[in-house]
């Protein structure tokens, strides 16, 4: 039941994703008009608020920077590596480079401008759809999720993962508001970026590894157990 909610989360996001591209790209007028008025009212938030903002570039340059959370799924890599997870550490280096891929294709395909301000407050590089820190909060999070262990209500291991599950929903969270609060990416480029992520692990974890069944890509099973 659960990897039939996993699969249908991720078919569902995919085709969310696709539509809000089109959308994007075909410049609808809707969805336009609400990511200019927003940004419009984040951005007159972050002029009028220097210290705020300060914090908000801090987050988002250097503890949600997609290098800070592609460190973070290199270092999980190296570690599943010398545990004797290989097929797990592939498929998280490969869906982090993916990521990075596509969300570089899209941005060259779409072409999307960024919000321009006469008194910008921070900058960015590309394209602006799909943002590339939601992407990669979201991808790096929701697997370095899936690597967590099953644990029984009220131990340790439950609590330490609630705590995860937390930090995962407030880092990517989070970084999409920074983006917008300093006035570099459209709210919808943001939701692409979640869209698309949320996607992507949604293939990896339902992924069956080689010679494994596939209920068994739920994610269930504890880093280093044996799955023969």
């Amino acid at each position: 039941m659960r990897s039939d909610r996993l699969r249908w989360t991720g078919v569902g996001c995919a085709l969310l994703a696709a539509a809000l591209t089109l959308l994007v790209a075909a410049r609808w007028g809707p969805v336009v008009s609400y990511d200019e008025q927003l940004a419009r009212c984040l951005h007159a938030s972050a002029v009028s608020r220097p210290g705020v903002t300060a914090a908000t570039r801090a987050l988002s340059d250097w503890a949600w920077d997609p290098w800070t959370m592609r460190g973070l799924a290199a270092l999980a890599c190296y570690l599943l590596w010398r545990r004797g997870e290989r097929g797990r550490a592939l498929r998280i280096g490969v869906a982090t480079a993916v990521a990075a891929a596509v969300q570089r294709g899209l941005k060259e395909l779409v072409g999307r401008e960024r919000p321009v301000w006469p008194d910008p407050v921070d900058s960015a590089q590309y394209a602006a759809y799909p943002s590339g820190h939601a992407m990669t909060a979201t991808v790096v999070c929701g697997l370095l999720l899936w690597l967590l262990p099953r644990s029984a209500p009220g131990t340790a291991g439950n609590r330490l993962a609630r705590t995860a599950w937390a930090l995962a929903a407030v880092s990517v969270a989070g970084v999409g508001f920074t983006r917008l609060y300093l006035g570099v990416h459209w709210l919808s480029d943001v939701v692409g970026g979640w869209l698309l992520g949320v996607a992507l692990v949604a293939l990896v974890i339902r992924f069956p590894g080689p010679g494994r069944p596939a209920r068994a890509a739920s994610g269930c099973v504890p880093v280093g157990a044996d799955r023969r």
